[in-house]
């Protein structure tokens, strides 16, 4: 009697979240992911054959045109065209195409540091100042992870507070992201999610849909507004995002030793959605961005235009900014900006109204403002001192409660773990 007693009286409560379960929608996120409108028209006409052939070969990707011309005519074997399609990649900027086989130096900025004395490299001057730990972290992180420790950890977020600061005042809108999207979504952006050479982490399918961790917001920030058309006077729309990025890649070469090449990692990512004749105005301007950012902490880089076999698949032009590594003796990547045109747009439905009120497909746009490992490797290289401590740079200064300089940590020892495999 009392059950009876106690259903009776909470039953409304009972009710409410049956029926509520029942409401809820079951979204299939391959339902709402479009079919590519890709430009068939232009790859479909043979006299357009020698230059689409060229391009695929200079940016020696996978795609075959005579392949997609041979389809062109088989009307029932659409779906085998559409794939043939899709692996040829964009355009190429009539600029980059004068460009050899190696990046071009655009310009360098700022001036290399100067020291009385033999610079150490990062990792080894975190070590030595308990700010990091990399060796025997257990399990769960695995090969090529890390803690920031202390002061380390304060400059992390420093740094992102400081660069989401600079972003905002020039009408960035910033926008929290998932880390797991649609495996599909990922592969729509342009980067490659089978065979050998995947950079993306694909998870288990035990729901039903195929997901797989974000390598960069800007996917995020794309999916974001799939399926829809922008007013001309939304544009340009500009975008920012913090996230976690997770990278399958590995590497052996030494120059990327330490966290300089780590599987995930806390970056700030532009992205913006421009007109079409407006892309490389936007373009120059995000450079400017990233070279802004760069310059007033005191580092030294050069910027570089990178030739079409750098580009991948979606990148109509793109610049690569390395930053000098004193401790390493090296120039290193810090960013880069991409102006994918349409690429992506067509792929995820993307549009926008022209003035005289037709839709058109946006171009989009990338850019890395603050990438944390590399860029805390460049910082505390450059501006590490003779006493083994580390000069916080000015404008980071009031992110860090008006601390300037970096000492050895009073961190507690943390456990280390090692790895004991089963016997069978």
């Amino acid at each position: 009697m009392k059950a009876i007693a106690n259903f009776l009286k909470f039953r409304r409560y009972c009710t409410h979240e049956k029926v509520q379960r029942k409401i809820l929608p079951i979204v299939d996120s391959k339902e709402c992911i479009p079919e590519p409108e890709l430009d068939v028209e232009f790859f479909c006409n043979p006299a357009n054959r020698d230059q689409i052939f060229e391009n695929i070969k200079r940016r020696k990707s996978c795609g075959d045109i005579d392949k997609v011309l041979y389809l062109c005519q088989k009307p029932e074997l659409k779906h085998l065209l559409l794939n043939e399609l899709s692996r040829i990649p964009n355009l190429t900027h009539p600029a980059t195409l004068n460009i050899g086989n190696h990046p071009e130096i655009s310009k360098l900025c700022g001036s290399p540091p100067e020291f009385d004395f033999q610079p150490t490299e990062f990792e080894k001057l975190a070590v030595k100042m308990r700010l990091l730990r990399m060796d025997a972290l257990g399990p769960v992180s695995g090969h090529r992870s890390y803690i920031f420790l202390g002061d380390l950890a304060d400059l992390e977020q420093a740094l992102i507070h400081y660069t989401i600061e600079k972003l905002t005042t020039q009408g960035f809108k910033i926008v929290s992201v998932p880390d797991i999207l649609p495996t599909k979504v990922i592969e729509r952006c342009g980067l490659i999610v089978d065979g050998d050479r995947t950079l993306v982490y694909q998870l288990a399918p035990h729901y039903g849909d195929e997901f797989s961790l974000s390598g960069t917001a800007e996917m995020a920030l794309a999916y974001q507004l799939m399926n829809s058309t922008l007013e001309h006077d939304e544009l340009p729309l500009k975008m920012a995002a913090v996230s976690r990025c997770y990278r399958a890649e590995a590497s052996s070469l030494a120059d990327e030793r330490g966290i300089y090449r780590v599987h995930q990692f806390t970056k700030v990512e532009m992205f913006v959605c421009s007109e079409q004749d407006k892309s490389d105005e936007i373009f120059a301007y995000i450079q400017n961005i990233q070279e802004n950012l760069f310059t007033s902490l005191g580092l030294h880089f050069k910027v570089l235009n990178m030739p079409p076999c750098e580009l991948g698949a979606p990148a109509f032009r793109k610049t690569d900014m390395e930053g000098w590594l004193p401790g390493r003796n090296i120039f290193g990547e810090l960013s880069s900006c991409s102006n994918c045109t349409d690429f992506q747009s067509r792929r995820l439905n993307i549009k926008y109204k022209t003035k005289d009120g037709n839709s058109v497909y946006v171009h989009t746009l990338n850019g890395t403002a603050c990438a944390v490992p590399r860029m805390l490797i460049a910082i505390c290289e450059t501006h590490q001192l003779k006493n083994g401590t580390i000069a916080i740079p000015n404008n980071l200064q009031p992110f860090m409660n008006g601390k300037t300089v970096i000492r050895q940590q009073a961190v507690p020892d943390m456990r280390t773990y090692k790895y004991k495999p089963k016997v069978m």
